[in-house]
């Protein structure tokens, strides 16, 4: 008998009533991930088992599914889309870990920590490629070149996240450029092929890809802030990575552009230091410069803009949903 990918925790991953209309729809995009990804090697299954335990949210097959409906009709070609957009942030995800050295993610071990950085990036390069198989079996190369080009971007954003590390003159417009690139691409991209698939025109695709884009940089900004406020106990991944790593991210750009500089002078030495008690240290000066409170507004205007290019679409369960969404975003606590 042929394994199967176990399903995720339902009510955990699909926000509850949030995706009451592509209820249906979701369900039967885990179906084509269960029987894609079942293996007949007991390893790799349980690779595959492990891995899918770690996505959570399935925001970016949700947001796929509820651009469809909110500009058309869900066709096959969304399900299956569903699911390869869903392989595609599991392997990031599996990535970014090996990255961060993180050992915990949605209450469960990583697989880097369960086994080991090797088994992880296979892993990510076994969701990765079959995604790309998935996705070429539609018939048209649309999606293919639209999931590549994303994905090419989000590698392209992680890299200059490695490459700014350290780099204490990091600005808010290169940090919103870098998680442009890393986190909100690819859910731009689920708007635009949801969209696309539904038969929309190019004014709806355009707009709805642009939501993805505004709502995605909304969500990177809460979760960086999560990263210095969240508790593991709440968030069930690893916290305090960023500072860890010396990424910068908007709290501490704020703090580090509004310090007079004898202050900023210290905040960097902080970052600096090679032991790990950053996020002690520098949390009380966060809370008091207001940088926290600045980075939640910006968060918040992103969702508002987000929330702004729905105006076109006419009313539907879906599109009820996509105005609640970023409303969620921002006041997520994990």
């Amino acid at each position: 008998m042929t394994p199967t990918v176990g399903k995720p925790q339902t009510k955990a991953s699909r926000l509850g009533p949030l995706y009451a209309p592509i209820e249906a729809e979701l369900e039967a995009a885990e179906e084509i991930l269960r029987g894609q990804l079942a293996s007949q090697y007991p390893f790799v299954d349980e690779l595959a088992k492990h891995g899918f335990r770690l996505g959570g949210k399935r925001l970016r097959p949700a947001l796929l599914l509820l651009a469809a409906k909110a500009a058309g009709e869900c066709a096959q070609e969304h399900l299956t889309l569903a699911a390869v957009v869903e392989m595609i942030h599991t392997a990031t995800l599996i990535h970014d870990d090996v990255l961060d050295d993180a050992t915990l993610r949605r209450h469960v071990e990583t697989v880097n920590a369960r086994w080991n950085n090797q088994t992880s990036v296979l892993l990510g390069d076994y969701l990765f490629t079959h995604a790309f198989y998935l996705a070429s079996t539609l018939g048209d190369a649309f999606a293919c070149q639209m999931i590549g080009r994303s994905t090419n971007i989000v590698c392209e954003g992680e890299l200059r996240q490695i490459a700014s590390r350290g780099n204490f003159e990091l600005g808010e417009d290169d940090y919103l450029s870098i998680i442009e690139a890393k986190t909100a691409e690819l859910c731009a991209c689920c708007c635009l092929l949801g969209a696309h698939y539904a038969g929309a025109d190019k004014t709806v695709c355009e707009a709805l890809e642009r939501y993805g884009r505004y709502l995605g940089i909304s969500f990177q900004i809460v979760d960086d802030l999560l990263d210095v406020l969240g508790s593991e106990a709440a968030t069930g991944k690893s916290l305090g990575t960023d500072l860890a790593q010396q990424k910068l991210t908007l709290p501490v750009i704020r703090l580090l552009e509004e310090a007079p500089q004898t202050e900023r002078a210290r905040f960097v030495g902080i970052l600096a230091r090679p032991e790990n008690h950053r996020l002690e240290e520098l949390g009380p000066w966060l809370e008091s410069s207001g940088a926290l409170r600045y980075a939640r507004q910006k968060a918040r205007s992103f969702a508002d803009q987000a929330r702004a290019e729905l105006e076109l679409l006419p009313p539907s369960p879906a599109k009820t949903v996509l105005e609640m969404l970023p409303e969620f975003v921002v006041e997520r606590q994990q």
